[in-house]
């Protein structure tokens, strides 16, 4: 073998072993990022999670808003992602309770009462107004001691909320996509596709509660989206008994 065909010979082999080399990093750094994902939606290989849908609140039949057919189109995908089944129930038929399997939990307590039910036993500084007569602080958030008014197709406001029980055995967590309109719920689940791996960073596995505004849905749609602020300590406190305003 001379000099050309050696060399020729080895440079084969050098390539060949980069590209095995970098394969084997790339496999390693994207089953890394899967691993991280699945740990953050308590969603590992082959396990399963709950879809809670509500019912749309300005239909008299039992009828789901197209948003959050969308909003679950997108959290289906993201449990597929994570090599997860899921299981579609309505909010009327989830009697279980939580923690057993993640929980994806759409909508606002005046149409999912599952989701009324979780605001109270795991957010009690948080109120609603799901008062249907028409008025300034229709479906206007309570948080702590600081309101959030909506202007519908203007300025919206969202929930999106990362809780675990804290009991033994029950690990896996609930995550709330409350809005005071269907398109604010589609907007907290595209937010939560779109940002996870930074919220993994910041929060790890533990639970947070962050206010989103919803801006100019009417001509953006869902997709404008800005973090209000960090509100998981003041929804987790309880409100003082002479601020909490209950619907008539």
């Amino acid at each position: 073998m001379n000099d050309d065909v050696r060399n020729i010979v080895l440079g084969v082999v050098a390539a060949g072993i980069s590209a095995a080399l970098g394969w084997v990093a790339r496999t390693y750094l994207w089953r890394r990022k899967l691993r991280r994902k699945q740990a953050f939606f308590g969603l590992p290989e082959n396990s399963e999670s709950l879809l809670v849908v509500n019912r749309d609140a300005g239909s008299a039949d039992l009828a789901v808003h197209r948003h959050d057919v969308f909003a679950l189109l997108e959290l289906a995908a993201l449990i597929k992602d994570c090599g997860a089944g899921a299981e579609v129930v309505t909010q009327d038929a989830a009697r279980q309770g939580f923690g057993e399997r993640t929980e994806f939990c759409v909508g606002g307590p005046g149409s999912n009462r599952r989701m009324a039910a979780h605001l109270n036993a795991m957010l009690p500084g948080v109120r609603i107004n799901t008062d249907p007569e028409p008025g300034p602080d229709k479906l206007a958030f309570q948080i702590g001691a600081e309101h959030y008014r909506m202007e519908p197709g203007v300025t919206e406001y969202v929930l999106l909320a990362r809780l675990t029980a804290g009991r033994r055995h029950a690990t896996r967590p609930v995550f709330l996509f409350c809005g005071q309109r269907a398109i604010t719920n589609q907007a907290a689940t595209r937010y939560l596709v779109r940002h996870h791996e930074r919220l993994a960073r910041k929060h790890g596995n533990h639970s947070f509660v962050l206010l989103l505004k919803v801006i100019n849905s009417q001509a953006y749609g869902p997709d404008v989206v800005e973090l209000v602020e960090d509100v998981t300590r003041a929804s987790q406190a309880p409100l003082p008994e002479a601020t909490i305003v209950t619907a008539t």
